[in-house]
């Protein structure tokens, strides 16, 4: 959006008010803090998921429209792709006809909306108003890559780990020399999805450095050369990187491949669906931290203050115990609450028994036993990815 100097003379209160745009990009304004009550009259939602979160949180938020009817008549829901999310938002931002009012994401649609000044500073100007829930202390580091400008609705531990197809894999590698090896005998069997776009890819970009033993595990510039190096050799042997992850399920589930790269939920979830065998089988590699990640709720700059307010309502809905509870689901996340005090006796049945037939026991050691750390900031992510599209795997990904 191109202001001409007489519009830019009359918005010089806003600005004041505010906070100066930077420089070069579309001024966008956030609601004073005093605008942001409920709505006398319901208002309509607009969420976009980009990391298939809605699968954990959709019911809840349909529970808080049958239960505040005074604050949401309706609720509609649109999924894109993560690497489409900044793009849309801004745009949508400069023609200055917002028609998102809530973003889904995990750390990579966070990092390009941090990247780009896209979201409301929810701590910074509504601090008050903002949820303060009881996090688990792994998703209240996450909640700190958010630069208060999201919130966390769910969390996992997350991988990296490997899923393979024991009938063809009797002997798992259990190293990250041994899965290189592996991969080089049999070319063509092993993959994951392309970082920027998946969980597992991305975990696994960001787990190695822990594994390798690299100079800085949150430096790809400069701390990753083994990880580079590892990347490049263990690509020679990939026929293609899919566009999403749930195309690695498939193509280990019908054989095409033997070895995925995965998560907790994408092992327990897809095999929950029948996408995967019950009997395929996970393992960890020697030396690995858990790469922990999250969801997040943000909300993009143009939102009207009646809208956050309710916004934020729903939030702190979706942060209660009860309602976090939900988020069990079948694995999905798993586990996926992200406050403390929630337990599966208190999901809902079917998830329960989801977890009690697909879960697997060995996680609540390989949870206890093995370090956690959160994934880089904004900033070096991004520069991560791009690496990663540049000089590793960029040409080989194929969209389905």
């Amino acid at each position: 959006m191109r202001h001409s100097r007489l519009a830019v003379l009359a918005l010089a209160g806003l600005l004041a008010a505010c906070g100066a745009p930077d420089q070069g990009k579309a001024f966008v304004p956030e609601p004073p803090a005093a605008d942001v009550v409920m709505p006398s009259e319901p208002v309509t939602l607009n969420i976009v998921d980009v990391a298939g979160n809605l699968q954990l949180t959709q019911q809840i938020f349909e529970n808080y429209k049958a239960q505040h009817p005074k604050a949401v008549s309706k609720i509609t829901y649109t999924k894109v792709t993560a690497p489409e999310l900044a793009g849309k938002v801004k745009a949508q931002q400069d023609a200055g006809r917002l028609d998102i009012d809530l973003v889904l994401t995990g750390t990579d649609g966070l990092s390009a909306g941090l990247e780009q000044n896209l979201w409301v500073d929810l701590q910074g100007r509504y601090a008050g108003k903002t949820p303060k829930p009881d996090y688990l202390e792994p998703a209240a580091k996450m909640a700190e890559l958010a630069q208060g400008r999201g919130v966390v609705i769910t969390y996992y531990p997350s991988g990296p780990l490997i899923e393979y197809n024991p009938a063809t894999v009797p002997n798992p590698p259990k190293t990250a020399e041994e899965l290189l090896a592996w991969a080089k005998a049999h070319p063509r069997k092993l993959e994951y999805a392309r970082p920027a776009n998946s969980g597992p890819g991305r975990t696994f970009l960001m787990g190695l450095p822990y594994i390798l033993k690299d100079s800085d595990p949150k430096d790809p510039v400069n701390g990753w050369s083994k990880t580079w190096r590892y990347l490049k050799d263990l690509g020679q042997t990939i026929e293609y990187y899919p566009s999403k992850t749930s195309q690695t399920m498939s193509e280990l589930g019908d054989g095409t491949r033997d070895i995925v790269i995965t998560t907790t939920g994408w092992d327990i979830n897809p095999r929950v669906l029948g996408q995967v065998p019950k009997d395929y089988k996970v393992q960890s590699l020697e030396g690995f931290t858990w790469v922990t990640d999250a969801h997040y709720a943000v909300v993009p700059k143009g939102v009207s203050g009646a809208k956050l307010a309710v916004i934020l309502d729903l939030l702190k809905f979706a942060l209660t115990p009860q309602q976090q509870a939900i988020t069990y689901d079948k694995g999905y996340f798993y586990p996926g609450p992200a406050v403390r005090g929630v337990t599966l006796d208190m999901a809902p049945p079917d998830s329960q028994q989801a977890i009690k037939e697909y879960g697997r026991p060995e996680y609540d050691r390989l949870i206890e036993d093995n370090p956690k750390a959160v994934p880089l900031d904004a900033k070096l992510m991004v520069t991560a990815f791009d690496t990663w599209d540049k000089e590793i795997g960029g040409d080989k990904v194929k969209t389905s």
